[in-house]
C-alpha cells in the first residue's frame, strides 16, 4: 500500500498529521497506542481463523467417521445426504478461510503503513526476511496449505456421495 492509497482509505489524512494533530505532543503516543490495538485485532482475527478451522475439521471428521460406522447398515442408502452436507461444509470452509486470508492481508498492509511512522517496521522487515512469501524454501504461507484442506474433504465427501448413489442404484 502506498501513502496515497493509505490516504484514500482514510488511514492518514492531513488532519491526522503530527503537526496538525490537536494534542501535538501526544501524537506519537496515540499513534503507538492505536498501532498496538490494531496489531492485537489482527492477532484476534488469526485466532478466530484457527477456531473456524478447528470447527470445520472436527465436523468433517465426524461426518466421515459416521459414514464409516453407517456404511453397510440399513442407513447406507441415506449416506448421500451426509456426503452432500460434507461437500457444502467444505465449500463454506474454503470460502471462510479465503475471507480470513484476505482480511489478514489488508490488516498487515495497514500495519506496514503505520510502521512507516514508527521507529521500526518490524512486520515489514520480517516479511522481507521471509522473501515476501515468494520463496517456498524460506516461507510457505499457511493460507496456501489451509485452503487445500477443505478440498481434500470435498473429494472424500464426493466419494461418499458417488458410493452411496452406486449402492442405491444396485
Amino acid at each position: 500500500m502506498t501513502l496515497e492509497e493509505a490516504g484514500r482509505w482514510g488511514l492518514f489524512t492531513p488532519e491526522t498529521d503530527a503537526a496538525s494533530y490537536p494534542v501535538h505532543e501526544k501524537y506519537q503516543q496515540h499513534l503507538l497506542d492505536q498501532y498496538k490495538l490494531y496489531v492485537e485485532m489482527a492477532d484476534r482475527v488469526s485466532t478466530r481463523r484457527l477456531t473456524a478451522n478447528s470447527f470445520f475439521l472436527s465436523v468433517n471428521t465426524a461426518l466421515l467417521a459416521f459414514v464409516g460406522y453407517a456404511n453397510g447398515r440399513d442407513t447406507s442408502s441415506q449416506l448421500w445426504l451426509i456426503g452432500m452436507s460434507g461437500i457444502v461444509l467444505s465449500v463454506l470452509w474454503f470460502l471462510i478461510v479465503t475471507s480470513y486470508r484476505d482480511l489478514n492481508k489488508a490488516k498487515f498492509k495497514i500495519i506496514a503503513e503505520i510502521e512507516r511512522r514508527l521507529p521500526l517496521s518490524l512486520y515489514d522487515a520480517e516479511w522481507n526476511a521471509m522473501g515476501r512469501g515468494s520463496h517456498p524454501d524460506r516461507y510457505r504461507p499457511l493460507s496456501h496449505i489451509e485452503r487445500r484442506v477443505p478440498w481434500v474433504f470435498f473429494i472424500l465427501h464426493g466419494y461418499v456421495v458417488i458410493h452411496a448413489v452406486w449402492i442405491w442404484l444396485r
